[in-house]
């Protein structure tokens, strides 16, 4: 298993905003960085990181961050369809999955995860492919 390593300039691709599903009005419960796939906590209703580490709601990824938002904040989540700018060097074609580091994703399938979330469109750009909810 290898993380991903997000860019510093991870975003949103603009053009699939605008059609991809999407929930706003929601409430960050921690610090979220751009781009982390993240989950609707039960017991608070807030937003927080996902992580695949077990199967349980930290690995019901709802969508992800268009931008890095502080806890407390209002955020949107983007689902299936959105295209993000999110890495270097990635493997066209190739699927990731939610990491067992929260908010990450990895090359190889993990407890939680065992389908993908994203996947590789060019060598810099994901296509989120699952998001529990929203277009997913």
């Amino acid at each position: 298993m290898t993380d991903i390593t997000r860019v510093a300039s991870a975003s949103i691709d603009i053009s699939t905003a605008m059609f991809a599903p999407q929930i706003s009005g929601l409430v960050a419960g921690e610090d979220l960085d751009a781009v982390a796939p993240c989950y609707i906590k039960p017991g608070d209703g807030k937003v927080w990181e996902a992580n695949g580490s077990a199967d349980n709601d930290a690995a019901e990824v709802v969508g992800f961050t268009a931008r890095a938002v502080d806890a407390g904040e209002p955020v949107t989540l983007f689902g299936a369809g959105a295209r993000f700018k999110f890495g270097s060097g990635l493997t066209i074609g190739a699927i990731y999955f939610l990491s067992t580091n929260k908010g990450e994703l990895q090359t190889t399938a993990s407890t939680g995860d065992s389908t993908g979330v994203a996947k590789a469109i060019t060598a810099t750009d994901i296509v989120v492919i699952r998001a529990n909810g929203i277009g997913g």
